[in-house]
């Protein structure tokens, strides 16, 4: 299958996995943690959601971000994870960044797959490997949620 064509589907079978999975998260549990610094389940969700959008962008631009004050990127950025709390706008915002993510796909040529990208920080990682990083994150973040459910009892297992 065509390396571009099977990025666009994993992207979208992990959206699709992570909010089946979080669609089973209670109402009542969505801001509950096992610890007190631990994430909720909606900051999980929040921060993959709004992550399909940053990976759009790196994909669009054809680069991984540099921060030059790595301390404020990671304070804004959870400034935006705690910001999102609503279920539905965190759905919306997860398939408005996945689509994101299947147009900046599209516009990939060959030679753009053969990329490598410098983070500027001391590491490197091929476009290949960012082409599937939308649908590998949202997959290990339903791997949280999953997680989150087993601590309130929920044993169940969702496959539809």
């Amino acid at each position: 299958m065509d390396p571009i064509e099977s990025a666009k589907q994993r992207a979208v079978s992990g959206m699709e996995m992570f909010l089946r999975n979080f669609s089973h998260v209670p109402d009542d549990k969505l801001v509950w943690t096992p610890t007190p610094t631990a994430k909720s389940a909606i900051r999980i969700a929040a921060h993959a959601a709004l992550y399909a959008g940053r990976f759009a962008a790196m994909i669009r631009e054809r680069r991984l971000p540099t921060p030059a004050d790595l301390g404020a990127w990671l304070a804004e950025r959870d400034a935006e994870e705690m910001a999102l709390t609503d279920r539905a706008e965190m759905e919306r915002v997860f398939r408005a960044g996945t689509a994101e993510v299947l147009s900046a796909l599209d516009g990939l040529t060959a030679a753009d797959v053969e990329l490598t990208l410098d983070s500027g920080q001391g590491w490197t990682m091929p476009m290949a490997q960012l082409m599937v990083l939308p649908g590998w994150h949202a997959t290990l973040h339903t791997g949280q949620i999953d997680y989150l459910q087993t601590c309130w009892d929920d044993q169940h297992v969702y496959v539809g």
